[in-house]
């Protein structure tokens, strides 16, 4: 009992000793909602006419962010009503004639045009269907959407509507009455017998074929199984249609996560990620010739490497002697297929699906055969910042990111030399990377400073010349407008949340807040710590950086 007493006389001042200071962080503040931090603006984007900065915000506490705006003569944010959220164009959404004097955008389903000079907007479309995806084809002549699976093409001289295809759910044999050896036999034993049957299939008949003779267009059917069709896009000519059939595997594998808190109170699944193993889908690629009125299919089985066997497979000798023994052609996903301006030429991004290999294919419709232009081959994995970004500098050079060196870096290739040129190199990634609209500059994210800094720079493509825009110490995201002229920029830094600035696009700007909420007054009364960054070599020689926390004392 003396022992006892006596711990508690010791353990009382401890207690004491250990209550936290007010700017101290304890266990209960950190889980607390995030509401006490502050709030940051994010998701920020432009609209067509790049004269108002939408971004996500809640300044107000409200249950959920509302959308805001500035535009860059009233940088006070306002909330935008719910006319304006339904009628913005995302200027990321749009895409310009190749004069840049028109360009086209979807906004809420619908489709609209715009002249830039005349400054007029055209609505196109106002349907309960959704369409999408417009673009400039035929030569600048017509507007190419996409309604329910099936391209569409508006004429800018005319306003007529022309549907460019007829894809279809089923196949050739299912659009067709299919009967049994017995109904046949039925079918064909009734007729003679029933004279009225008889005069009315014939009827039937003439008046299908004289209504057939009628219609304006015999626009062929392609069916497309049960398959799901990804990708349809035109070529700038408006001679061939792409598109992909994606067909899943059987989905048994999928992972079931019960729900228990239900408004109903029964019990419900929640359909969770595929089980891993679990046999992926199946891609296919076609092109629809429309002055052939022909489909052709692209077949991977001759690319380079199609056959190699992932690294990883030598650990398996079962599995490694099946695969070699079956020689088969790996499962591929068509991750992108791009047309040329003029659309001399198709740039087709394949991936294994084993994720170990990916291929920059040309496709030249002169001669229907793939060309390679650029492989990348990794023991690991396939992936990093940028990756997706692919483009055309001209008709003849396209710019793609690789990390062929470890590191994410920009390059390009002349589709009919194949000669290659890289614009960046080192040690670093190319978080994102664009191209201006003169196609004069690449403008690119990067952490070449260091990896906990992201800087955004523009690299002249004739010289490789390079001038740093940002100048804030931290992260630095950045939207460009569509004039080029301005960038909204989400910075961070160790200590500091995400507020959004307004700069003038060029070496030397002088970024503006805009935005004041991120850190709460509670938030600001805690010393939060600027992290020293710090190197060091680690065993295999590879340099790592660091933030080092020092105490106070």
């Amino acid at each position: 009992m003396l022992k006892l007493t006596a711990f508690l006389f010791l353990f009382i001042p401890s207690l004491s000793f250990c209550q936290p200071k007010p700017d101290q962080l304890t266990v209960e503040k950190i889980m607390r909602d995030s509401k006490w931090i502050g709030t940051s603006p994010s998701n920020p984007f432009w609209n067509d006419e790049g004269t108002k900065l939408f971004f996500d915000w809640n300044p107000d506490q409200a249950p959920s962010d509302s959308l805001y705006y500035v535009t860059k003569k009233n940088k006070i944010p306002r909330k935008a009503s719910v006319s304006e959220k339904q009628k913005v164009i995302r200027a990321h959404s749009v895409s310009y004639n190749a004069g840049r004097t028109a360009y086209v955008g979807g906004a809420n389903g619908d489709i609209f045009y715009k002249e830039i000079k005349a400054n007029t907007l055209r609505r196109l479309t106002e349907t309960v269907d959704n369409e999408s995806n417009p673009v400039f084809s035929f030569n600048d002549k017509k507007i190419v959407y996409n309604r329910n699976q099936n391209l569409f093409a508006w004429d800018i001289a005319t306003g007529e509507t022309l549907q460019l295809t007829n894809l279809q759910k089923g196949n050739d044999s299912a659009a067709k009455e299919k009967l049994s050896p017995q109904e046949q036999w039925l079918r064909k034993d009734q007729l003679p017998y029933m004279e009225v049957l008889k005069e009315r299939k014939e009827k039937k008949e003439a008046a299908e074929e004289y209504n057939k003779q009628l219609s304006k267009k015999d626009l062929r059917k392609i069916y497309t199984d049960n398959k799901e069709v990804r990708g349809l896009s035109i070529s700038p000519d408006g001679r061939f249609i792409t598109y992909r059939l994606f067909e899943s595997a059987s989905g048994r594998m999928a992972t079931i996560v019960p729900n228990y808190v239900t408004e109903s109170g029964f019990t419900t699944d929640i359909t969770g990620r595929e089980k891993v193993g679990e046999a992926q889908g199946t891609f296919q690629f076609f092109i629809y010739d429309r002055q052939a009125d022909s489909v052709f299919e692209v077949k991977t089985d001759s690319i380079e490497g199609i056959r190699d066997l992932p690294g990883y497979v030598k650990d398996y000798p079962k599995e490694l002697a099946q695969r070699t023994k079956e020689n088969a052609v790996r499962k591929v996903n068509f991750s992108t297929a791009i047309w040329s301006p003029k659309g001399n030429y198709l740039v087709m991004d394949i991936r294994a699906q084993d994720h170990k290999d990916r291929w920059l294919m040309l496709w030249d419709p002169a001669v229907k055969k793939l060309k390679l232009l650029d492989r990348q081959d990794d023991t690991a994995w396939i992936g990093g910042p940028g990756i997706e970004n692919t483009g055309w500098i001209d008709e003849n050079n396209f710019w793609y990111q690789s990390e062929v060196t470890g590191y994410s870096h920009l390059y390009s290739v002349n589709v009919i030399t194949g000669k290659k040129k890289t614009y960046t190199s080192g040690k670093y990634e190319v978080l994102d990377a664009s191209l201006s609209n003169d196609k004069k500059y690449f403008y690119l994210s990067t952490n070449e400073v260091e990896p906990a800094q992201h800087q955004y720079y523009r690299l002249r493509i004739t010289d490789n010349n390079t001038e740093k825009i940002t100048t804030m110490t931290g992260a630095n995201e950045v939207t460009l407008s569509p004039d080029g002229k301005t960038i909204a920029i989400l910075y961070s830094y160790s200590n500091k949340p995400w507020e959004l600035y307004l700069q003038e696009n060029k070496p030397g700007g002088k970024p503006e807040q805009l935005t004041h909420k991120a850190e709460s007054e509670e938030f600001k009364t805690y010393p939060w710590r600027d992290p020293e960054i710090i190197t060091f070599t680690a065993r295999d020689g590879a340099i790592v950086h660091a933030r080092i926390y020092k105490p106070a004392n």
